[in-house]
């Protein structure tokens, strides 16, 4: 079986080493990396070279002269797939500029070998190539030992060994220009069987070792992508820590300028009260500064300190209600840092201290769950902001900054996905008002 050429195990093994050559070069062709485009020629070269035992006899010249030139091209495609594979560029500076002379000088033989075949026929190829192959199998080995010792990873020791192996194998072939093909012959084996063998035990090897490299690159994709979300969740989280650094200023420098108004009045005991309540609400606020977001249920517990501090403001007070949906789990939902307070700001001093009327002033914030949505919606009974804009001429800058922030901080946190924001007046005859309706993911 092992005699004859047209054996099943040589048609698999050249078959087998032809179908990988496809494999690798549609590979290239999808990613235009290099590495597979060596590899391929390798295999190709190496393929033709076996194929001179199965082909017709018109066609046996051409191996006469392309045999030992396959040989080179073969070998030169291999070194430059090692160069690549292992990135001698980087790891082996010095020893790789032999690699790129190794190359040359085997692409410049293939053509050599030509013209020798031409001018002074096979045998004189036959005895350089003789002369050739120590000094290629020293070079070889000897790279083998400086890659294994200056290149500690496991895609090395598998490039060494499957190279080894073939080339081991291939000496052993070789050495039927010493012996004599009856050595082989006469112990039921073809001096080229050794060759198939190595080929066929390399490619085994040389593909495992480029499915590692194809689940390396995987991963290394596969941890850049979770390092850019980190990045940008980092990011936004910045974004927002500095939107918020922006509102504290505003909201803390209104509650002082309150203050101010009550020892202006000399209104000792409301300053005094004043100032407790809003001492435990700045230590409240500060001790949520470390983080962007909080709980929809601490957002409430900070925004009640808040309005009970404006309702000490407002002539009359105000009603303040607050209505949840029992469905929600008002721990679990995260929600910018105060992100309601511009609102509820904005009805108080745009909408129900305008109203000529001090008693009867409320503000209504029902919170529910829509699908997968939660709703926020804050009503006031104030004169309405279209009637508002009128009064007070309000420029967008200084309407807008409290609620523009929020508005920015949530679509941030929610990465800009199902974020609604709606502000309208309901004003209707005698009965006027402002809602305004905040939808965000519960998830």
């Amino acid at each position: 079986m092992l005699l004859d050429f047209n054996a099943e195990i040589y048609s698999w093994i050249r078959g087998g080493l032809f179908v990988l050559f496809l494999y690798h070069f549609l590979i290239f062709f999808q990613n235009k990396n290099k590495l597979y485009l060596y590899y391929s020629l390798y295999l190709l070269a190496l393929t033709i070279y076996l194929l001179q035992h199965v082909i017709s006899v018109e066609f046996k010249p051409f191996f006469n002269y392309a045999n030992f030139s396959i040989q080179f091209l073969a070998y030169a495609a291999y070194v430059a797939f090692a160069r690549d594979l292992l990135d001698t560029r980087s790891h082996l500076i010095k020893w790789d500029k032999y690699f790129e002379i190794e190359i040359k000088v085997l692409v410049l033989l293939a053509p050599i070998f030509i013209l020798i075949q031409f001018f002074l026929g096979y045998d004189f190829q036959v005895k350089a190539f003789t002369a050739i192959v120590p000094a290629l199998t020293i070079f070889t080995l000897i790279s083998y030992y400086i890659i294994l010792t200056r290149i500690n990873d496991n895609f090395s020791l598998y490039f060494v060994v499957g190279s080894l192996i073939y080339v081991v194998l291939a000496n052993v072939s070789f050495l039927e220009v010493f012996v004599g093909s009856d050595f082989f012959i006469n112990n039921g084996v073809q001096p080229m069987f050794f060759v198939y063998l190595g080929a066929l035990l390399q490619s085994i090897i040389f593909s495992i070792l480029l499915g590692l490299i194809i689940k390396r690159i995987e991963q290394k994709s596969k941890n850049a992508e979770v390092k850019l979300a980190v990045k940008l969740k980092e990011m936004e989280e910045l974004k927002m820590t500095a939107l918020q650094s922006q509102m504290n200023p505003h909201f803390l420098f209104n509650s002082l300028n309150s203050i101010n108004n009550f020892v202006l009045k000399n209104d000792i005991e409301k300053a005094s009260d004043y100032i407790t309540k809003f001492s435990k609400l700045v230590r409240v606020i500060l001790n949520s500064s470390s983080s962007p977001t909080s709980t929809l249920s601490e957002e409430l517990d900070v925004l009640l300190l808040y309005v009970k501090l404006e309702q000490m403001r407002v002539n009359g007070g105000f009603d303040y209600i607050v209505n949840v949906d029992k469905n929600l789990d008002l721990e679990k939902i995260k929600v910018p840092t105060l992100f309601l307070q511009p609102f509820i700001e904005n009805a108080i001093w745009h909408g129900i201290m305008k109203k000529e009327n001090e008693k009867n002033k409320k503000i209504q914030l029902s919170i529910k769950k829509d699908q997968s949505n939660v709703v926020c919606v804050i009503r006031d009974n104030g004169i309405g902001i279209n009637k508002a804009k009128e009064i007070n001429q309000i420029t967008q800058k200084r309407r807008f900054f409290g609620t523009e922030a929020t508005e920015n901080r949530i679509k941030i946190l929610h990465q800009n996905k199902g974020v609604h924001i709606e502000t309208k007046d309901i004003s209707v005859g005698a009965e006027t008002g402002t809602q305004v309706t905040i939808s965000f993911p519960l998830a």
